[in-house]
């Protein structure tokens, strides 16, 4: 009987890893249909005087985005336990590929806890929760910075509707203060800030950095795909647009395999008004979503293919 349950286990195991990259390739598969590249300009672009350095500092970019990512939540499971920065690696990336076409990118979470066992499930999906909380924050706050002050010179958004996103925002962080004492099952607010607390300001201080590190990675990625198709630009207004793209776009809830449309629809709209032709907004869109998504969803499949459920997981310390 145990051998019998071994080798289902290993059949579901196998069957799952199938069904996530063979979903993952479809929907990339599906996006990449319905978008209409221009590959001449796209070659035009690639044949110009600076292509080698734009292209060189461009998957410089891509690279350290990912890598700050990894080097963050390798910084947060320090907290539970030790890893390498390949295991690291490993799970990320993984996660990257099974979150693709989950509302959100919610798969990450339970692609992340697969790696360890079932009774630090609940620590590991806390860690992504802070992992992509702290990019969330730094997003809204550069984000809107960004568009209040393109906003000012272009009058984007109306001055009300503007005042309303911040009231709404200020108002969201108000009502999670006030309610941090009100206890659901067991589970309040206070205990989450409790817990949060428990974690070491050393790794909460490199975990900022390294958030803000990726996010810069990104917006100047996206600057840097501009340059090269020969927008030009003043730097401050082209960095702030782009922060405030990314802040509206991600304000929508969507899939990740589409979020780069999302984005890209607010960007038309934002570069229309710089006078950015919309073949070049769009191509720099999907350009990023090549970089950022298919690119690790690609080497991410490897990993997923090598996950092996029945390694035995490392034991974490008493904490």
């Amino acid at each position: 009987m145990v051998t019998v349950s071994r080798k289902a286990k290993q059949f579901l195991v196998s069957a799952a890893k199938l069904l996530i990259v063979a979903g993952a390739f479809y929907f990339i598969a599906i996006r990449l249909s319905k978008e209409k590249i221009d590959w001449q300009r796209l070659q035009d672009a690639a044949s110009s005087d600076n292509a080698f350095l734009f292209i060189t500092l461009i998957f410089l970019l891509t690279f350290l985005n990912r890598f700050f990512e990894i080097l963050k939540w390798k910084n947060l499971v320090s907290w539970l336990q030790t890893i390498s920065l390949w295991q690291a690696t490993s799970q990320v990336l993984a996660a990257v590929t099974a979150a693709i076409f989950t509302p959100n990118g919610i798969g990450e979470y339970a692609a992340k806890a697969v790696y360890y066992r079932k009774q630090q499930a609940k620590d590991i999906i806390f860690l992504n929760l802070i992992c992509n909380g702290i990019q969330l924050i730094i997003a809204v706050l550069c984000g809107l910075a960004g568009l209040a002050v393109f906003n000012a010179l272009y009058d984007v958004i109306p001055t009300t509707t503007l005042a309303i996103i911040i009231a709404g925002i200020a108002g969201v962080v108000l009502v999670v203060f006030l309610s941090r004492k009100i206890t659901v099952k067991g589970y309040s607010l206070r205990r989450l800030f409790s817990k949060i607390s428990d974690i070491p300001k050393t790794v909460h201080r490199k975990n900022m950095l390294l958030a803000l590190g990726r996010y810069l990675c990104i917006i100047h990625q996206h600057y840097l795909i501009f340059l090269a198709f020969g927008v030009d630009l003043p730097y401050g207004i082209m960095i702030c647009a782009i922060a405030g793209i990314y802040f509206l776009g991600s304000s929508v809830p969507n899939f990740q395999m589409v979020d780069f449309a999302v984005r890209g629809s607010v960007a038309v709209y934002f570069f229309g008004i710089l006078g950015v032709n919309e073949w070049v907004v769009v191509l720099a869109a999907t350009l990023q979503w090549l970089l950022n998504i298919v690119l690790p969803v690609a080497v991410g499949s490897y990993f997923v293919f090598r996950f092996r459920a029945m390694e035995p997981h490392p034991e974490s310390p008493e904490g």
